[in-house]
């Protein structure tokens, strides 16, 4: 186990029912993307920002909750007086956000205009501004976080700039409850350092998203026009870096099917397409299995008819005989829907069990087919 599954496991014992979000946070880290929690006070979104700057040694954190009085200077730092002195329009970064490698924004639509175009500047292109002329910054992921979406149109791109959006809420298990109410304080802390977590990054870069993946990505997209859920072309390419980012955490050179989950929290604007694209997602992900599932249900009548009542001996071997053929061909056709899905890195447990029933039926059907030639002599 890796220092980066040790860091989500650590965290998914201590903050309950946020699975999910940690993997998101740890994928957004190495990937260079932003992560937006929607959801009520009190829920841990900023100790989970917080905590997760933590486990990278060395790494800076700014945290500020904005209101629609909030200055630039409180986020990006006051004016130097001593470059007033000098004519010149500097401002001290010192333990602003400007310095941070993980930030955290509570209200992050409340945002002025102010502040908005500085904040869309870091975030998009890690640049920033203090008066000396454009320089990076060493931000590796926000955190934004608010109770609602926001209904200001000129706050859109602030919100389309967090390519991972999930919902958060109170615990909703009553045993998680408890779990929380008599929780001791977190033990091990695993860390990694700024070198390794560069490391990680380096491997997510090299991952390789095969081609049918990306068929099924493009299957997704295409399914979710259908529904008039409409993604831009930029975000979709961008999300192939989660993709990427959540192979390597788990070790893997390759993106498979099972990283296209991720999708669930990237491709809705309003939550109430998220349903729509967990649907289509599902279709996709596990079509195969429901394609299978129906070959199964012909294959058990076929077996079912098979097995008579029938007229005379002649009729049950002609029936055995057609069963079998067609039992064959249903056969080959789940073999066909395996080899595919395993291609593809989707599950295929059920698939497997669907084909080892039908062989389970032909096996019969043989056995009592030779029984019956074995009696008639």
């Amino acid at each position: 186990m890796n220092a980066f599954e040790k860091i989500r496991n650590e965290l998914t014992a201590t903050y309950l029912e946020r699975e999910e979000v940690v993997e998101g946070l740890l994928c957004a880290l190495v990937a260079g993307q932003h992560v937006l929690l929607l959801g009520p006070p009190g829920t841990a979104k900023s100790e989970l920002a917080h905590e997760m700057c933590k486990r990278v040694e060395d790494a800076r954190y700014f945290q500020w909750l904005l209101t629609r009085f909030t200055t630039p200077e409180e986020l990006f730092g006051p004016i130097s007086l001593k470059g007033l002195e000098q004519d010149r329009y500097v401002r001290v970064t010192d333990g602003k956000l400007p310095r941070a490698h993980v930030a955290f924004l509570d209200e992050v639509f409340k945002a002025s205009s102010s502040i908005l175009n500085t904040l869309l500047a870091i975030l998009n292109e890690r640049r920033f501004d203090g008066g000396d002329g454009p320089a990076q910054v060493p931000l590796f992921s926000m955190v934004g976080a608010a109770n609602e979406l926001p209904e200001d149109e000129e706050l859109s791109a602030l919100y389309d700039r967090f390519l991972l959006r999930y919902q958060v809420d109170y615990l909703e298990e009553d045993f998680r409850f408890l779990q929380m109410l008599t929780a001791a304080p977190a033990g091990e802390q695993t860390t990694v350092s700024m070198k390794e977590l560069a490391e990680a990054r380096e491997r997510s870069r090299a991952v390789t998203v095969p081609g049918e993946v990306l068929r099924d990505v493009a299957e997704l997209r295409r399914r979710l026009a259908e529904k008039d859920v409409v993604v831009s072309d930029r975000r979709w390419r961008q999300s192939l870096d989660l993709l990427r980012a959540r192979a390597a955490l788990s070790g893997r050179e390759r993106v498979t099917g099972d990283d296209l989950g991720l999708y669930c929290h990237m491709l809705w604007t309003d939550p109430a397409e998220k349903a729509i694209v967990e649907e289509c997602l599902r279709e996709v992900a596990h079509g195969h299995e429901d394609e299978a599932e129906k070959l199964l249900y012909q294959a058990r009548e076929i077996a079912e008819n098979a097995r008579g009542p029938h007229e005379d001996e002649d009729s049950a071997e002609a029936a055995a005989v057609e069963a079998l053929a067609k039992l064959h061909d249903l056969q080959r056709r789940l073999d066909a829907i395996l080899s595919e899905a395993h291609a593809r890195g989707r599950a295929i447990e059920r698939v497997t069990a669907f084909r080892d029933e039908v062989r389970s039926m032909v096996r019969a059907l043989l056995a009592a087919e030779q029984g019956e030639t074995d009696s008639r002599h």
